[in-house]
């Protein structure tokens, strides 16, 4: 005779999310809600609701719902960097450190994520001039050090010849991000894709060095 056995669940607690993990479903979910509200739309509770997390969890993590906004840019800048590093620049040639480079940088800015969030920051800089100005230090000026860093190298091994690598650098990015970036927030045309954004880094990559390269 077949006995019917019950399945044994395992005792004790439930395991325990780390603080980290916890944090990073906040910053995602605070994310969704600034795209799909606005900063002054958005609640810290329902931003707790969709992070799954109590508001006593969220406020523990992070006290304001501006330091909330500066969570989500900052997370976003760490990706580029983390990108940045783990493409291995110093192995390549000048011209394939510089394109990946910019290939990140364009994939940063010229996504939905990134645009949006730029829409925000500018149609809600009179009500909130601290969002633009955590904007303006998070995520352009964090980029530009990025870049302006990497120009600074390539100077110091003779590569190329720069007056004003700080300067260069806000050039370079203007020159991948400005016409797309500002033709998606107009509505005159689609976030670009992937194979778009390799394009204009490879011709942007080309022009600058051709400018820049020391030659001999």
């Amino acid at each position: 005779m077949l006995q019917n056995h019950k399945e044994r669940r395992p005792r004790g607690r439930p395991p325990v999310r780390s603080d980290e993990e916890t944090l990073h479903l906040i910053v995602e979910a605070a994310a969704q809600e600034f795209q799909a509200n606005g900063f002054a739309g958005t609640s810290v509770d329902a931003v707790a609701r969709r992070a799954g997390v109590s508001s006593r969890t969220l406020y523990r993590l992070v006290p304001t719902k501006a330091a909330l906004f500066s969570k989500v840019i900052s997370e976003h800048i760490d990706q580029f960097i983390t990108a940045i590093e783990d493409t291995g620049l110093d192995a390549l040639a000048l011209d394939a450190s510089l394109e990946r480079i910019l290939i990140s940088y364009g994939i940063l800015t010229l996504g939905r994520d990134a645009i949006l969030m730029l829409q925000l920051v500018v149609s809600e800089r009179g009500r909130f001039p601290e969002l633009a100005s955590t904007f303006y230090t998070d995520a352009m000026q964090r980029t530009g050090n990025v870049l302006e860093q990497w120009l600074r190298h390539q100077q110091e091994l003779g590569r190329i010849t720069l007056e004003d690598p700080a300067l260069a650098s806000g050039m370079l990015r203007g020159m991948i991000t400005m016409e797309p970036q500002r033709g998606v927030l107009l509505g005159q045309r689609t976030y670009p894709e992937i194979d778009e954004i390799r394009m204009r880094a490879r011709m942007c990559a080309r022009l600058f060095l051709d400018g820049c390269r020391t030659k001999g």
